[in-house]
C-alpha cells in the first residue's frame, strides 16, 4: 500500500511562486501546507535524469532531505513522435538563449521553430503527434517515495496561435480538439492538463477512501 501524507506541511521542490500557487490550491482541501523549497533558502539540484521520473525524484528526495519534512516535485515537458520522443526532459533548455549581449533567458518562440524546423526537415506529411508529459514525484526524509505520472496527448500546429498560454502551448492541439493550449481558457486547459491528469491519480492514491 502506497504511503499517504497526513496533514502538515509539504514541501513543494519549487522556486517559482506561481508553481507554489497552483500547487496549493490544489492540496489545501486536504488539509496540506504547502511551502516552498526556494522560501526555505534550499538550493536547486542539478537535474541530471534522463526522464521526467528521475528529475522529478532527483527533486523530491532534495528537498525532502534538506528539509527534514515530505517533499513533493514535479517535471514535465513535451514529447515529439517524429523527434524520437525530444525535446523531452530538455523541453526547457530548447528555449535557452545564449548568454551573450547581456540577454540571457528563455525564448519560447525560438524553441517553437526549433521543433517546426525539425519537423519540416522531415518533409511533408511526417507524423505531427506530440505529448506533454507530467510527473509528480513525493519523497519522505526515511526514502520512501511515490510517483505519479499524467499525460495529455495532442499534436502540432504552425504558426503559434493564441496567447492564453506559455511555452510550447501555442503549437499544441489537444487530442479531439483544434484549439491550441493558449487559446484555451485557462480553466478549462487545466482541466485536460497532464498536470492535472498526474494530479488526479496523486489524490486518489493518496487522499480517497
Amino acid at each position: 500500500m502506497t504511503r499517504r501524507l497526513g496533514g502538515g506541511s509539504l514541501v513543494i521542490a519549487t522556486h517559482n511562486p506561481g508553481k507554489l500557487k497552483e500547487i496549493s490550491a490544489l492540496l489545501e482541501p486536504y488539509g496540506i501546507t504547502c511551502i516552498s523549497a526556494g522560501s526555505l533558502g534550499l538550493p536547486e539540484p542539478p537535474e541530471t535524469g534522463t526522464t521526467f521520473v528521475q528529475n522529478a525524484l532527483i527533486k523530491a528526495r532534495a528537498a525532502s532531505a534538506a528539509a527534514g519534512l515530505a517533499a513533493l516535485a514535479d517535471d514535465s515537458g513535451l514529447s515529439v513522435a517524429a523527434l524520437g520522443g525530444r525535446p523531452g526532459v530538455y523541453t526547457a533548455d530548447w528555449a535557452e538563449r545564449q548568454w551573450f549581449e547581456g540577454d540571457p533567458g528563455r525564448d519560447w518562440y525560438m524553441a517553437m521553430g526549433k521543433v517546426e524546423g525539425m519537423l519540416q526537415a522531415h518533409g511533408p506529411g511526417t507524423d505531427r503527434s506530440a505529448a506533454f508529459h507530467c510527473v509528480l514525484a513525493i519523497a519522505w526524509p526515511d526514502g520512501e517515495q511515490a510517483v505519479y505520472e499524467g499525460r495529455c496527448a495532442g499534436s502540432l500546429t504552425w504558426p503559434p496561435r493564441g496567447d492564453m498560454g506559455f511555452g510550447y502551448d501555442p503549437v499544441f492541439v489537444p487530442e479531439g480538439g483544434e484549439m491550441t493550449f493558449a487559446e484555451i481558457e485557462p480553466e478549462k486547459k487545466h482541466a485536460i492538463s497532464h498536470r492535472a491528469d498526474a494530479f488526479a491519480k496523486l489524490v486518489a492514491d493518496q487522499f480517497d477512501a
